[in-house]
């Protein structure tokens, strides 16, 4: 397994810093988080699982290969094979052969896709996993400890950057919640004022409306306060 000069891992590492205050969308952080790690690595398959928090399971999103066997959708639990007792344990993990480890989970992918020896780390934010990154070779390899820091360190800032991500879109989110609420707000006081409707009343009307021409509450609240504003140019 040949990595890359000391330098160029710190410009690798920097591409990873970058990403945190990067406007990309999650799916492309964790394309760039997965390329850099090989390339640091010097990896024949780097993959990235992530912690579904609704069923708390782990879940593949991300490797630099393109075999389509590899790329098939996969789930683990935590605590399962070598990807959940990373997640749970909270530690790294080095497997000399995969093929002849008890706990590995997939074998005959391993095989087919010459994996041999495993080196997983946890993706972790302020001690909360939120995921794990795995690197692979396709000779047996025993990982150094210097390895091992240096997968640990793009670990680090891979979760901050995909924590990052995921606030940036919740509070997007949020903040369409909240002008949506708004605009219905100021909709349903135009409809008060106008026809004499109560607050509920306008609420109403705004949902049959909404229903009706299969617009969304903020699309007919929207329509609403532009006929109003109209109105009053006039």
């Amino acid at each position: 397994m040949e990595r890359m000069p000391y330098g160029e891992q710190i410009k690798a590492l920097t591409k990873i810093s970058k990403a945190i205050t990067s406007e990309l969308y999650l799916d492309d952080i964790l394309r760039l988080i997965v390329a850099v790690t090989a390339e640091v690595m010097g990896s024949n398959i780097c993959s990235l699982w992530l912690i579904d928090e609704k069923d708390k399971s782990l879940k593949l999103q991300a490797t630099q290969t393109i075999s389509k066997e590899y790329l098939k959708e996969r789930s683990l639990k935590v605590g399962e094979g070598i990807v959940g007792q990373v997640a749970q344990e909270k530690k790294p993990v080095v497997i000399l052969d995969v093929m002849k480890e008890p706990k590995y989970k997939e074998k005959a992918l391993a095989k087919k896709e010459k994996l041999r020896s495993m080196l997983s780390v946890p993706l972790a934010v302020r001690d909360k996993v939120i995921g794990v990154i795995n690197c692979y070779t396709s000779k047996t390899h025993k990982f150094t400890e210097n390895e091992i820091n240096i997968l640990t360190a793009v670990a680090n800032q891979a979760a901050v950057a995909i924590e990052n991500t995921e606030l940036i879109v919740k509070t997007k989110v949020i903040q369409e919640e909240l002008m949506s609420r708004k605009k219905i707000e100021r909709a349903k006081g135009i409809l008060m004022k106008g026809e004499g409707l109560t607050e509920e009343g306008a609420y109403l009307k705004l949902q049959r409306y909404s229903m009706d021409h299969r617009k969304t509450m903020r699309e007919v609240a929207e329509a609403i306060i532009l006929a109003a504003d109209i109105g009053k140019q006039k």
